[in-house]
């Protein structure tokens, strides 16, 4: 499923850019990074989002955007 969501960004964010990302990892790790360089998704499992708690680390960051 997190390969498809990735797939699904690049589909969408490719035409509106130009831009392809820098991808690291694969659905099957659990954490699927896409990394536009100024912006970069990040893809996580529920076991791997819970695990990392990016949202508590990045806390006092400003949040553009968050999909749950």
């Amino acid at each position: 499923m997190l390969q498809s969501l990735a797939d699904y960004v690049r589909e969408i964010i490719k035409p509106e850019t130009g831009l392809n990302p820098v991808v690291e990892s694969s659905g099957q790790s659990g954490w699927i990074v896409l990394d536009y360089g100024y912006v970069v998704v990040h893809l996580l499992s529920p076991e791997k989002r819970e695990y990392y708690d990016l949202e508590g680390l990045w806390q006092n960051a400003k949040t553009v955007l968050s999909v749950q």
